[in-house]
């Protein structure tokens, strides 16, 4: 069943997922850092506009966030399926860094990203600022996006 509509059929999906997931963490990567802007001004002005906007622009953080972790998902197994060979040949050095990404992002980003979402009126005011910087310094600790973006870690052509 390996006919040219199916690969066409799998590239096409793959290519969606991915557009989806390229602009998804990017948006939180930027919304992270103007969050944490948003934060430190409310704690040293006490101004309930810069607030206000904090907590708007929060709920399109966390409806990014989600978006992109729900896309990177699905394209992690598409690495797999779509490109099992170029997988065989990376898997050694691309399994171990989505590992970390994974401990990295779900684990801790998502324990800060808890707090920052949730404990605003529950922890001191200097933890949940500490937890808006983490979750805005977070996206810098991943490595697998540089694996792929590097100079002959491409996939190849399956024909």
């Amino acid at each position: 069943m390996d006919t040219p509509e199916v690969l066409l059929l799998a590239r096409t999906q793959f290519g969606l997922n991915i557009g989806f997931h390229i602009l998804f963490p990017t948006l939180t990567i930027a919304l992270g850092w103007i969050l944490l802007y948003f934060r430190i001004r409310y704690a040293r002005s006490g101004d309930t506009a810069w607030l206000a906007t904090y907590k708007l622009w929060t709920k399109v953080f966390a409806l990014s966030f989600a978006m992109g972790v729900v896309s990177g998902v699905t394209m992690s197994f598409q690495f797999g399926t779509n490109w099992p060979g170029y997988m065989q040949k990376v898997g050694n050095i691309a399994g171990p860094l989505l590992a970390y990404e994974v401990l990295t992002a779900f684990f801790l980003e998502a324990t800060f990203l808890g707090v920052m979402l949730f404990g605003m009126n529950r922890v001191p005011g200097w933890v949940h600022i500490f937890a808006s910087a983490m979750v805005a310094i977070a996206p810098r600790s991943r490595p697998s996006g540089s694996l792929r973006s590097t100079p002959g870690c491409r996939p190849r052509s399956a024909t």
